[in-house]
């Protein structure tokens, strides 16, 4: 019989079957596999300026990972990326991997699949969403729309 988080990894896995990594889930889904898989890890790529401004989900220590995919205000990516992922999660770790609107979390899942994450998962939409009609985020889409606990901003 199969665990709620292997139900929830199957399908992400389904739905990742043309992508460069293991696959992708929903907010909604990354929040319960957090829940049920103690052991998982979200990796926010977002700058630090978007966590201190924005706001951040609220995790238990251990299972919510800050590494910057690029720095603001300069855009330059960052060339540590890799070697601060190997320093906190092993290669086995189920890694979702979550910025604001999910782009940059699909490069994240690639570049880390293709150093040797067997389990790396983009959380679709992000943790605010695409804008809405008005230019706003965290209306349309996204962890924070979605009602999933976050802090600050």
């Amino acid at each position: 019989m199969t665990t709620p988080a292997e139900q929830l990894l199957a399908s992400a896995r389904a739905r990742g079957a043309d992508l460069p990594y293991a696959g992708a889930v929903t907010p909604q889904q990354a929040h319960q596999l957090l829940q049920q898989q103690p052991s998982a890890k979200l990796v926010d790529v977002r700058t630090n300026a978007e966590r201190h401004w924005v706001g951040q989900v609220a995790l238990p220590p251990g299972q919510h990972v800050a590494i910057e995919w690029s720095s603001w205000p300069s855009g330059v990516a960052n060339p540590q990326f890799v070697e601060q992922l190997n320093a906190v999660a092993a290669k086995d770790d189920v890694l979702l991997f979550l910025c604001r609107s999910g782009v940059r979390s699909r490069h994240a899942a690639k570049l880390a699949t293709e150093h040797g994450f067997a389990n790396a998962f983009d959380i679709l939409e992000g943790f605010e969403g695409d804008k809405d009609s008005e230019g706003h985020r965290k209306n349309v889409a996204g962890w924070c729309k979605a009602g999933l606990p976050w802090i600050g901003g």
